[in-house]
């Protein structure tokens, strides 16, 4: 992971969880655990960072959703 792949992943995490209001470290968790970071965020990094905060928020608690890792 470079560094601004890093970067990104974290605005990911603290995004999703103020919109769930949710502690961040949970959040990085259910992502961790579903695979979400490895195998979506960060091999997606140069697609995804060019859309807006409200888009990639949306997308990725659907994401998530899909997983099974939010109800």
């Amino acid at each position: 992971m470079n560094p601004q792949s890093l970067n990104f992943t974290i605005f990911c995490i603290g995004s999703i969880a103020d919109h769930l209001n949710m502690n961040a470290r949970d959040v990085y968790h259910k992502l961790q655990n579903a695979g979400i970071i490895s195998d979506y965020i960060v091999p997606c990094y140069d697609v995804l960072h060019t859309f807006s905060k409200e888009y990639i928020i949306e997308d990725l608690v659907g994401y998530m959703k899909k997983k099974g890792v939010l109800a």
